[in-house]
């Protein structure tokens, strides 16, 4: 028997690691699923093409329920899995589940953070803490007005545009959320870090 080159991603792991952008169905909707509704999974699988997704994310159609357990039939047509067809029984769990096609009972977190920001590279690439947080008039529809730093770059730093990343809150707030109860203050509020790791308002520098 040839071995399976796939097999289903835990989404409770990407949700734990990314709950400001990763949305994992509530437990309420999960457990309004029934014998016909559709559910999304993610399959992964081995690939030596660095042009190649190493998962595909489809649709199942659920045809029995057991105590957290599904079954189902594959609902598309995988691109680059070749053991997989059209059809084909999927046994999945509740972990596995990253969309489903009913209307979620419970409002998602992430549809509050994905207006965007603008944050240096110190954050979102070295793993450095927000020191320093501006909000200013916004560019368009799409932009908070947020501006995070690590609050001691360089002049020459901010001016070099490759330091900069337009993103939303939620891929910052991924990265550091102390500064979630600062989000709702309206434009023109600057906040510092100070010794003690705690906010404070501060005259803009």
């Amino acid at each position: 028997m040839q071995e399976q080159t796939w097999k289903l991603r835990d989404a409770e792991v990407i949700a734990e690691a990314f709950p400001y952008t990763f949305y994992k169905p509530s437990h309420k909707a999960i457990a309004l699923l029934q014998a016909g509704n559709l559910v999304k999974l993610i399959f992964e699988f081995s690939t030596s093409d660095a042009n190649t997704r190493s998962a595909e994310r489809m649709w199942v159609k659920i045809t029995d329920i057991n105590n957290g357990k599904f079954s189902g039939c594959l609902d598309n047509m995988p691109v680059h899995i070749k053991d997989l067809t059209l059809g084909d029984k999927i046994e999945f769990s509740t972990c596995h589940i990253i969309d489903t096609d009913i209307k979620d009972p419970v409002p998602s977190i992430i549809d509050k953070y994905t207006l965007h920001c603008i944050v240096t590279d110190n954050i979102l690439s070295e793993g450095r803490q927000i020191g320093y947080l501006y909000r200013e008039t916004s560019k368009d529809s799409e932009d908070s007005g947020w501006r995070f730093t690590a609050g001691d770059e360089t002049e020459d730093y901010m001016r070099n545009s490759e330091n900069a990343h337009y993103v939303s809150i939620g891929t910052v707030l991924n990265k550091d959320d102390s500064i979630l109860p600062l989000l709702e203050r309206e434009t023109g509020v600057n906040f510092e870090r100070d010794k003690q790791g705690l906010f404070v308002e501060v005259k803009e520098r």
